[in-house]
């Protein structure tokens, strides 16, 4: 039987602030989240909770890792600790991924804020984010961030995740808006830093990191270049500064936990008949020309740029946007205004192409004059483009589409051979393909077979299989209440259990798991090689369980695309291997988009076969430069930590971890059974329960489940976990039980395992008390004690009794009159007591982490003021050498007064040192103080309950 008092017994625990340097802390994260406990996930969670006197961390564990869940399970802890301020910031095509994982894997609500959210509202910026803030996890893009920032910096956030963070690693310049910005929305606020590449060009890009966390890790960047950088640089000094606040675990590391399946490539060649090659040669000039009507000037690049990507898609994506452009020209012909910008919108919108068109490159060009007009040489040009339309639509044959067939045949057989689903996913760069291929798939025998994905979601079958799964899943939590975020999930369901092709445009590369596959198409191949990462990373995951094969089409007739695909196989060795392409090799690419509009110059400007083969030696000579071997290995020395501990510590932490999970889910399992009876029916093998009386109204009937403990049998089953309203609900019900002196027996005889240290109190009676012990002061943390005597006097220790806590009585309790020995309440003052001073102890430890980062950035101001004394006294030496050498007095003459000039700087700068000295050692001593004050601690202790026991 669970009593009343086990039931408030285990809340208390399901429910206490356990300090941040055991799993215990993280309790409650990892049992609600929906994913496979891995150690070193665990180990980085728990080092971003470490110190509570720390403004921030820097995660940076390589490529494939899963930072996202290590930010995950601290942000989803902090939202089981009631601290729900919580954002995070990331580059605006990850916001729905963020969204997804935080709902599916964590059950944290979340809010993706841009202008239309705001607009929706109807309320100023500040007044939408305060209806948000606390009650769902703010989801902003970098430039909506800055854009926020005088409205972010009024808001006391709890967390800040900031992903992708190497994209801010030049915070520290003035000129560095989006930085700058970022730095004053979340100064003095906690962080966590992500980021796979944390050094990519030069060490100052970990100071500007450091300045985002806090502004105290370092000096100024004068003091950052003389210690660390400028001569021999001193390593072993920043690894120790860097090992307080940045962690990397390397793929190698963690080998013995998680298994990672290979990548194969194949290539698909197709060759494209005359008609169809002509076709694309006479566009391709068509584009080289310098001016034309049809590519606006403004963003005339960028335009060429998708329309190539379009004419090697298919000639039906290329169709469609000439169709546009013409249309656009024969508007201007009439005389109608032209806006160039809303055009390029609608090149992106019509056809679903990389957001980042828009996003990166806002005005291409600093001219915005077009040509003048010429209404006979606009005439030629809308006649030109018929021409080209014409012939698109005349072509009788599609090689690259029937090439197609030719691959699913290998690609499946491939499949077969591996024993993997037949699955395959096509990736187009125009949604325009994506319906051709959709057609011709179904008219050529994958009727029924086959599904598509893009950024709207909208069309008529895709509505169809949103409305289904809509009443399949009626009233379960997996229907988010967002109609996007639902219809993607709904697709991805329907791939999954029904469909054998998903067709999909780059929105599929964003925010999508597809583990369950393993065949990946790649029919139209992006020239930006972190895309056709992000592409091979939605199947090659952690969980994917075979090899996936990778097929790539070629154009035999095209040189220049032959060069690109041998540049990403070999350079960027994206097709094969265990782990694919490196982080090292990506980070390096500034810009994605960057690096596609080099591969379009030289598609513009090539003409000649010998001309296109140079300029790609010349690309890839850039990149070898920029792969920075000594880099790479400085890297390695500063931030890649590996011992023969390691594996140990994380093999320790993840059976500490496992072992405490089963023992939350027995204690929720009975604080649920207790809270609920009468209310529902219960599946004990299954940790299931039907509820046939909801308690509260955000509670329905039906089926629950715990997310742990058993295993899923019934997919429509709600996941049942403790930060669900009903479990919350129970948690209070078990917190709030009436618990007055009573008498307990234990029913140790019919307990299903052995527990040795209860089984030698068979017998044995006693008395027993559980005290509740708050401290708070750096942090607020929560202690249960236990305090226990036998009636022959024996001390039982805090093990024992949680022991005992394990067994259910075999009756009611009965109230008891009489009172305990005084002897109990002075050992239990002796207990708190004794938990009081390992938590002054443990808070004195990290005080002194801090104090010791302070004294240390102090020491690089001052080295920073000293640095600009001795280079003035060398400017003055060699002005002294210069003027003993001058060939004539007026040269001698300009040198004295240059030096009379430094001399008197110098004079300055003596007496200004001091007063440097003073200021620096004053703020010190300042942030000292303030962390000397947090230090203070205050105790508040509750009395849970005293009890008799028994054990029979």
């Amino acid at each position: 039987m669970i009593t009343g008092y086990h039931a408030k017994y285990y809340a208390n625990e399901l429910t206490c602030r356990h300090a941040a340097d055991s799993v215990d802390r993280l309790s409650q994260s990892l049992f609600d989240a929906s994913v496979d406990l891995n150690p070193h996930q665990i180990d980085a969670a728990l080092f971003a909770l470490r110190n509570p006197l720390q403004q921030g961390v820097l995660l940076a564990d390589e490529v494939g890792l899963g930072k996202t869940i290590e930010a995950a399970l601290v942000l989803c802890q902090h939202w089981a600790e009631r601290r729900r301020r919580l954002v995070i910031v990331c580059p605006a095509s990850l916001r729905k991924q963020w969204a997804q994982e935080l709902a599916e894997k964590f059950a944290l609500p979340s809010v993706v804020v841009d202008a239309a959210a705001i607009r929706r509202t109807g309320l100023s910026a500040s007044l939408a984010l305060s209806q948000w803030v606390g009650k769902q996890i703010v989801i902003l893009s970098y430039p909506y961030a800055a854009r926020l920032a005088d409205d972010l910096v009024a808001t006391p956030w709890d967390l800040v995740v900031i992903d992708e963070a190497h994209k801010l690693r030049n915070a520290h310049r003035p000129g560095n808006r989006i930085g700058q910005a970022l730095k004053r929305a979340f100064n003095g606020r906690r962080k966590i830093l992500l980021t796979a590449t944390p050094l990519q060009n030069s060490l100052m890009e970990l100071y500007g990191l450091s300045t985002l966390i806090d502004e105290y890790l370092f000096g100024d960047e004068a003091a950052f270049r003389k210690q660390f950088i400028n001569g021999t640089g001193d390593n072993d000094s920043l690894r120790e500064r860097l090992a307080g606040f940045a962690k990397r675990t390397l793929r190698r590391q963690v080998l013995e936990y998680v298994r990672y399946t290979e990548r194969k490539a194949l290539t698909q060649p197709f060759n494209p008949t005359d008609d169809e090659h002509a076709l694309y040669e006479a566009i391709s000039i068509f584009l080289q020309r310098e001016h034309s009507y049809a590519l606006p000037r403004q963003q005339r690049h960028l335009t060429g740029l998708i329309l190539r990507k379009l004419l090697a898609s298919s000639a039906y994506a290329v169709t469609g946007t000439l169709l546009a452009i013409r249309q656009r020209l024969q508007d201007q012909l009439e005389g109608q205004p032209s806006d160039d910008a809303s055009f390029l919108d609608q090149l992106v919108e019509e056809d679903d192409l990389e957001e980042d068109y828009l996003e990166e490159l806002e005005v291409e060009e600093a001219s915005t004059e077009g040509l003048p007009m010429d209404r006979q040489a606009l005439r030629l040009e809308i006649a030109e483009l018929d021409g080209f339309i014409i012939r698109a639509q005349a072509l009788k044959t599609d090689t690259k589409a029937q090439a197609l067939l030719s691959a699913l045949d290998i690609g499946f057989a491939k499949m077969a051979e591996l024993r993997a689903p037949r699955k395959v996913i096509i990736f187009t760069e125009s949604r325009r393909t994506q319906d051709y291929l959709a057609e011709f798939l179904a008219a050529n025998g994958y009727a029924d077979k086959l599904v598509t994905f893009s950024g709207s979601n909208n069309g008529p079958q895709a509505t169809v299989i949103y409305q289904d799964w809509l009443k399949q899943h009626q009233g379960g939590d997996r229907v988010t209440g967002s109609p996007q975020v639902d219809r993607r999930t709904a697709l991805i369901d329907y791939f999954r259990e029904k469909a054998e092709i998903m067709i999909a445009t780059e929105a599929a590369a964003e925010g999508v798991n597809l583990q369950f596959c393993a065949l990946l198409v790649n029919y139209d191949l992006p020239w930006n090689p972190q895309r056709v990462e992000q592409r091979i990373g939605r199947c090659h995951r952690y969980g994917q369980r075979f090899d996936v094969v990778v097929i790539n089409f070629l154009n035999t007739r095209n040189q220049a695309d032959q060069r690109v695909l041998e540049l990403l196989t070999e350079k960027f060795q994206l097709f094969s291997g265990v782990f694919g392409a490196s982080d090292e090799v990506l980070g390096r690419i500034e810009s994605g988009l960057d690096f596609e509009r080099r591969i379009a110059q030289i598609y513009d400007t090539c003409r000649r076969q010998e001309d296109i083969q140079s300029a790609f030696e010349e690309l890839q000579r850039e990149l070898e430069t920029d792969i920075n071997d000594k880099l790479r290995e400085t890297q390695s020395q500063l931030i890649e930590h590996f011992d023969e501990d390691v594996h140990e510590r994380l093999r320790l932490q993840l059976d500490e971890a496992q072992a405490r999970l089963d023992r939350i889910g027995r204690w929720f399992w009975a604080v649920t059974f207790f809270a609920l009876q009468g209310r529902a029916q219960f599946d004990a093998m299954h940790h299931a329960f039907s509820l046939t009386q909801p308690p509260i109204p955000s509670a329905k009937s039906g089926r629950y489940q715990l997310v742990r403990g058993g295993q899923q049998t019934d997919m429509l089953a709600n996941a049942y976990r403790l930060n669900h309203p009903l479990g919350e609900w129970a948690l209070d019900q078990a917190l709030q039980a009436s618990t007055p002196i009573a008498e307990l027996h234990f029913d140790y005889s019919h307990h299903p395992t052995r527990l040795s240290v209860v089984s030698e109190l068979t017998e044995a009676s006693g008395w027993l008390r559980l005290d509740k012990l708050k401290l708070t002061a750096l942090d607020s943390v929560e202690h249960l004690i236990f305090t226990a005597l036998t009636d022959d006097g024996r001390v039982l220790d805090q093990e024992c009794c949680e022991k005992l806590f394990g067994v259910e009585t075999s009756q009611k309790p009965h109230s008891l009159s009489q009172q305990p020995p005084a002897s109990l309440e002075g050992n239990s003052q002796r207990r708190i007591a004794a938990s009081i001073a390992a938590f002054v102890e443990g808070n004195q430890r990290l005080f002194m982490e801090e104090r010791e980062k302070l004294e240390k950035w102090a020491d690089d101001k001052l080295l920073s003021a000293e640095e600009s004394l001795r280079e003035t006294k060398a400017r003055i030496a060699q002005f002294k050498r210069d003027s003993r050498k001058a060939n004539s007095l007026q040269e001698q003459s300009e040198l004295q007064s240059q030096l009379s000039e430094l001399e008197r700087v110098q004079r300055r700068q003596r007496q200004e040192i001091f007063a440097v000295e003073d200021e620096i050692i004053e703020k010190r001593d300042a942030l000292i103080d303030a962390l000397q004050q947090r230090l203070s601690q205050t105790t508040e202790t509750e009395h849970l309950f005293t009890v008799r026991w028994l054990v029979v």
